[in-house]
């Protein structure tokens, strides 16, 4: 059973989580951003020759814009969709009759041309990409919302881990052995967190994920937001989080479970191992500042890494899931598929976790599953380096302090 930790108050425990929210937000946001459109951009491979669509309902998602296609042909005014003319049939739905192949067909390789710039493939060209088409500030797009979600999320999450772990109360300490007592208690103070800030979570996501850009990204989320829950409920705010609590409970066990094992064998390097063994604090008192920050920070980078890369196929179900509100037609296609009696047809981010996640499998097999992985492990693993170390640290210097009060007195 680890040692309780009297000496530190609960209001300390939660500013130190509170100063490393702050630090690692400003600096994984721009991570965080990469690995949202690496996720939900369309899975769709334009190639060269390319048949134009007669019909205006069968237009790719994906066929681009760009300054070289300057006659472009906008379907109900959304940039999303468009079809690329030559000069000499603009203001015309159909292609001139003279040699309209050869005009047609620099069109659409322009097109082609644009979207594959735009399409990102890994993190630094889609680091590169968003600040080059979107402006460098764009890659911090959804911070707002992030602190505004990681602070209480971390608050809950951190405090509730000490506590379950260090609590002689608690019932982890009383009927779950010592080895398995960190994937137990992660696993419940992470459901607990994700319950409260998940709809704080689906507007950081589906704000990550808009491409336009400017200012108006901000308005445009939240009125998407409330027009869907005009139309479904305040429940839909919390859709998603099935498989939020799929990612992020084995996340937080495998975590917290690789994270003391590893750094309890980094101390038993350095220090006594006899000695480690009878003191289980993960806050040693015989640890100075730059100890207890390099064990955290190693330990916590090398299980923060490892547990994102075996939960990212939740990661992707749970974003493509969160971003399917982002379609202007979804709200008005649910109204009225709720008005027929009859079962509609749903979609596979609509089905149930196991099988929406078998659905991406079959269609964009295992590489779609763990797309964007290198984005959520490079986001992941220095998060959760800087967070644990800069809580770890924080509650350090905090008891340092307290007993610096308590000799005074």
């Amino acid at each position: 059973m680890p040692d309780s930790e009297p000496d530190i108050s609960a209001l300390q425990k939660m500013l130190s989580a509170v100063s490393g929210s702050l630090l690692t937000s400003l600096l994984v946001t721009p991570l965080d951003v990469v690995r949202v459109r690496l996720q939900s951009q369309p899975n769709t491979t334009l190639t060269r020759p390319y048949t134009l669509p007669t019909s205006f309902a069968n237009l790719p998602p994906n066929l681009g814009v760009s300054a070289c296609c300057r006659e472009v042909f906008w379907v109900n005014n959304a940039s999303s969709y468009c079809m690329a003319h030559p000069s000499s049939a603009l203001g015309t739905l159909n292609p001139p009759t003279s040699s309209p192949s050869s005009s047609l067909s620099a069109a659409a390789d322009c097109a082609i041309d644009e979207t594959r710039r735009k399409n990102i493939t890994s993190t630094l060209d889609g680091l590169q990409k968003i600040a080059r088409h979107e402006g460098f500030t764009s890659l911090w797009r959804g911070l707002s919302p992030t602190l505004v979600m990681a602070i209480p999320a971390n608050v809950i999450y951190f405090t509730g881990y000490d506590h379950l772990r260090s609590d002689p109360r608690s019932p982890i300490n009383r009927y779950v052995a010592d080895a398995y007592a960190p994937l137990i208690a992660g696993s419940i103070a992470r459901v607990t967190a994700a319950a409260v800030i998940s709809p704080i979570e689906m507007f950081r996501t589906r704000m990550q994920a808009a491409t336009s850009g400017g200012t108006s990204v901000f308005t445009e989320t939240f009125v998407g937001l409330r027009k869907m829950v005009q139309a479904q409920g305040y429940t839909s705010l919390w859709r998603g989080l099935t498989l939020t609590m799929w990612r992020d409970v084995p996340f937080s066990g495998i975590y917290w479970w690789g994270y003391e094992a590893i750094r309890h064998r980094l101390t038993d390097l350095r220090d006594t191992p006899g000695l480690r063994a009878r003191q289980r604090s993960r806050s040693n008192e015989a640890e100075n500042h730059t100890a207890t920050f390099v064990d955290s920070f190693l330990a916590g980078a090398v299980s923060g890494g490892f547990a994102s890369i075996v939960t990212t196929p939740f990661d992707v179900g749970k974003t493509r899931q969160q971003v399917l509100q982002h379609s202007p037609n979804n709200t008005e296609g649910s109204r009225a598929s709720s008005s027929k009696p009859e079962k509609a047809a749903l979609r596979p981010e609509e089905r149930s976790m196991p099988r929406f996640l078998y659905s991406i499998w079959r269609e964009e097999g295992t590489a779609g599953l763990f797309r964007g992985w290198a984005a959520r492990c490079l986001k992941v693993a220095p998060a959760c380096a800087i967070m644990i170390s800069s809580y770890e640290v924080g509650k350090k210097m905090a008891r340092a302090m307290n007993e610096k009060n308590a000799e005074r007195r």
